[in-house]
């Protein structure tokens, strides 16, 4: 076995072939069905010699794997190709990269399905009603009352896939759904006909995008995850917390579960460093997001207004039912006459169609027949519910209307909860010019708040509310914004001005500044209005960038422990945002864990979190995995919130304190002497396709906040996703392993780490995390990006860190290999990387070249093609990249 095998794959790990073998029946079936099909479509387009050399890449990259073969022969087969022909390689590898990920997608649903045998299944809620009862905790019902769960959708730029790939994708999808139904012969056969037409036009599609994304078309991308399975999925969440907490009565009584998911959104209002979000986009935002919800409404009610044909001989109205009715007579006699013809002795019936019409009217913006508010919707609806009830036909009641009753109160007529973000430098500067010549920037500011001040005539103020203030330094940076919105006189929106702590010394100063915060009268008039309701926003991405992840992990900690105690002093319900990302590198990884590895006391039933880039369609993308995923996340609020699992956490917090301080100084050392070397950035722009990346027009964002080029200026996103690029994804670990070696150095064996990772959840996760984040990573691949920077150096100090690393935190878990203990996720990873090695060599010859400089406009814009097709299949590839 070659040395680069046994570095980037770990001793004495199990062969490929292994993985292979464990790899369920189903899954293997889809991934050769699709991969045939698509080896049958590249003979087709450039004939054998295309397939047969990527056939020859594939062999190459997994004897290389084997030790059969050195990298360097695979580096020598790429080099051979005209750029032409790599092209067209790097295609067919993202391509089937695409190909895999639906076909484990519904290998996914496949086993959720199979799992749900009517048994309480781990991490769902009714397992965590069923621990907390029999855990001596005694309040699910209470812990149940205040839980709030609030998504929300931003538009960072990691999702590296055009809309149309993404809707291709979703055709195959469901015609993969269609053949795996078992149908008749000739059913199958025109179904494995039209997924050869797909995957054809898929591979002829061009994979990434050639014009730049405006917000409007990021709006309108979300909207498909709302469209597709949000909307449908969400009554049924609240159907299994009903039912756990009551067992099978739900749908004939009351529902006990109330609608505690909240949807938020940034995309179109987020503006931090972002000049392509204006107010007039924030306004046009709100709108889309409202005409995807009427619609939705509006089909939902009338299909339910046509089902319900209960008659007035078996289910007679109540005199409320028959009030709403007269009152919808006199305003619309016309409309009711037609709905009564219809629906003849069928009142609840033409209530629900008279709702649905009215709806429509809202949509249409109709004012005669609007209704003004989703308050005026809902209770058109619990007249219906309450008239049915009364009639005894209770199924009817707590059935589908209560479905639709959830819908509307999750959802109201504006969708998601638009949120503001701007810089807090700004808004100083926007002050200072109130009396004065305005800037264009300040004009914007003041329009902006103009805006939400319509939203919320418009939609209700909790359509468009928070103001998140990035760059918090100082309660002066909040009571900036509460002075331009009262700049406005009467015409000034209702805000709940929020501060985001971002760098180390920012997270560290946050009680300071909340205790500032309650100075200023504004703030203290909304605590009076929400009950003493507080948001806090915790920014994960720039903390790990400035401090390393392990940390900015361990500062967040303190963090959120620090601000729970002082919301206990003050008597305030503190809710918690956090601003994580899908990568590790950015707080990323399974979100319940992450929730159980909170401070004690600072979750408290409430969870906000975003939701970013290709995180949203992996997490929202199809109705049962949305379900799996909230009902986890749902889950483990509930036991993050008790007290047996806070007084676990608290007590090895304690004991373990004083070992993960000094993992983390020496942590942080390592990170800063790495990032402090001079020259860095330069040196990461050289080894990294860090400056490419920006023509992948992945977002409308710039990848800089400003036009400078020191590192402090790269947003968090572009630095984990060029460095997942590199096969290095230092964001995910770097500086760990000097902290556990300045702790299994000293003379202390590695019994207390091990004690800490089993007894401590954030040291378990911290661990678990790192080390999915080196599986994902190649040690032989990285050394080839990192000599680009010519500095050997510096490639010494990252690889020495990295062989640290992966030594220590094997030791400490105890695993011979990496993910060892994660049987699924190590399966899929091991299959994967020899693909991405292949797309990883791609780029690496293109990147080789761009570096060393190409004259030729012809040959330098070949090049780039390459690079970006290589950048998007190993996105795919890897997944959890930004």
């Amino acid at each position: 076995m070659s040395r680069a095998h046994q570095v980037s794959g770990g001793r004495r790990r199990r062969p490929r072939d292994t993985f292979r073998q464990d790899m369920p029946e189903p899954l293997r079936r889809d991934v050769r069905l699709l991969g045939a099909m698509l080896g049958d479509g590249l003979v087709e387009y450039g004939g054998k010699e295309l397939l047969d050399d990527v056939e020859r890449l594939r062999h190459a990259v997994i004897a290389a794997r084997r030790g059969e073969t050195g990298i360097d022969e695979v580096a020598a087969l790429v080099d051979g190709w005209t750029l032409e022909r790599a092209g067209l390689v790097a295609r067919a590898f993202t391509v089937y990269f695409h190909l895999t990920n639906l076909a484990e997608e519904h290998h996914r649903i496949r086993t959720l399905r199979e799992r749900d045998t009517g048994d309480t299944v781990p991490g769902s809620v009714a397992a965590a009603i069923e621990e907390i009862r029999a855990s001596g905790d005694g309040r699910p019902a209470e812990i149940v009352e205040g839980l709030e769960f609030r998504p929300v959708f931003t538009a960072h730029p990691t999702e590296a896939r055009r809309r149309a790939v993404v809707t291709a994708i979703q055709r195959i999808s469901d015609l993969l759904t269609r053949l795996n139904e078992a149908p008749g012969a000739s059913e199958r056969e025109e179904t494995e006909r039209s997924l050869r037409e797909e995957i054809d036009l898929l591979w002829r599609t061009a994979l990434r995008r050639h014009t730049q994304l405006d917000p409007l078309d990021e709006v309108r991308t979300a909207m498909a995850a709302f469209d597709e399975t949000i909307f449908r999925v969400v009554p049924h969440i609240y159907r299994a917390l009903d039912r756990a907490l009551d067992g099978a009565d739900t749908g004939t009584r009351p529902p006990k579960a109330h609608p505690y998911l909240r949807f938020g959104s940034w995309i179109g209002g987020d503006r931090d460093g972002n000049p392509y979000v204006t107010a007039q986009v924030t306004r046009d935002a709100v709108m889309i997001q409202a005409e995807h919800v009427l619609h939705a409404l509006e089909n939902a009610t009338a299909r339910i207004g046509r089902e319900l044909t209960v008659h007035e001989t078996t289910t007679p109205a109540s005199p409320g039912l028959l009030d709403a009715l007269a009152a919808a007579r006199t305003a619309q006699p016309g409309l009711i006459a037609e709905i009564a013809k219809r629906s003849p002795g069928e009142p609840h019936r033409q209530l629900l169609l008279h709702a649905a019409a009215r709806i429509a009217a809202t949509r249409e913006r109709n004012a005669d027949l609007a209704y003004a508010s989703p308050e005026e919707l809902l209770a058109d609806l619990r007249a219906v519910q309450d008239s049915l009830a009364a009639a005894g036909a209770v199924r009817q009641a707590y059935g589908r209307v209560q479905q639709l009753i959830w819908q509307v109160e999750t959802f109201g007529f504006h969708l998601a909860e638009l949120e503001i973000r701007q810089h807090s430098e700004l808004h100083e500067r926007a002050l200072a010019e109130l009396d004065g010549e305005r800037s264009e920037m300040t004009e914007e500011i003041l329009e902006t708040l103009r805006v939400v001040a319509w939203i919320q005539r418009r939609f209700g103020v909790r359509a468009c509310h928070r103001y998140i203030v990035s760059f918090t330094r100082s309660a002066q940076d909040i009571a900036n914004v509460h002075a331009l919105a009262e700049s406005l006189g009467e015409g000034a929106p209702v805000l709940d001005v929020i501060p985001l702590f971002e760098t180390g010394e920012d997270l560290e100063h946050a009680p300071a500044v909340l205790d500032g915060m309650l100075e200023i009268p504004a703030v203290r008039r909304r605590l009076d209005d929400t009950g003493r309701r507080l948001e806090v926003m915790l920014g994960y991405s720039d903390s790990a960038k400035q401090l390393g992840p392990t940390s900015a992990t361990l500062r967040l900690y303190d963090t959120q422990e620090a601000l729970a105690a002082w919301a206990a002093r003050h008597d305030i319900k503190l809710t918690l945002f956090h601003g994580r990302g899908g990568s590790l590198g950015r707080g990323g990884g399974p979100a319940n864990r992450a929730i159980l590895a909170q401070a004690p006391g600072s979750v408290a039933g409430r969870f906000k979190v975003t939701e970013q880039g290709e995180v949203i369609f992996a997490r929202y993308g199809h109705r049962e995995i949305a379900r799996r995923h909230v009902e986890q996340v749902t889950s483990a609020v509930l036991l993050a919130s008790t007290d047996p699992v806070q007084d676990r956490a608290r007590e090895a917090a304690a004991r373990f304190r004083p070992l993960a301080d000094k993992i983390s100084d020496a942590a942080r050392s390592a990170f800063r002497a790495l990032i402090e070397t001079p020259d860095f950035a330069v040196w990461f722009a050289r080894v990294s396709p860090l400056e490419e990346i920006s023509e992948l027009r992945i977002g409308s964002r710039p990848a800089r906040r400003k036009a400078a080029r020191g590192l402090e200026d790269l947003r968090a996103i572009p630095w984990v996703f060029a460095w997942t690029q590199t096969r290095v994804n230092l964001p995910g670990w770097y500086g760990l392993g000097s902290g556990l070696a300045a702790v299994s150095d000293d003379g202390r064996d590695l019994t207390e780490l091990r004690e800490a990772y089993e007894a401590w959840p954030l040291f378990n996760t911290l661990l678990d995390n790192a080390e999915m984040s080196l599986a994902k990573s190649d040690r032989a691949i990285a050394e080839r990006y990192l000599a680009l920077g010519e500095r050997p150096e510096l490639s010494e100090t990252v690889l020495a860190e990295y062989d640290r690393t992966r030594r220590l935190v094997l030791a400490v878990t105890g695993h011979e290999r990496l993910l060892e203990n994660r049987r699924v996720l190590s399966r899929a990873v091991e299959l994967r990387n020899p693909y991405v090695d292949a797309l990883s060599h791609l780029q690496l010859r293109a990147l080789k070249a761009l570096r060393a400089g190409v004259e030729n406009d012809d040959e330098r814009a070949h090049l780039e093609e390459v690079l970006l097709l290589s950048v998007n299949g190993v996105a795919a590839g890897l997944q959890n990249t930004g």
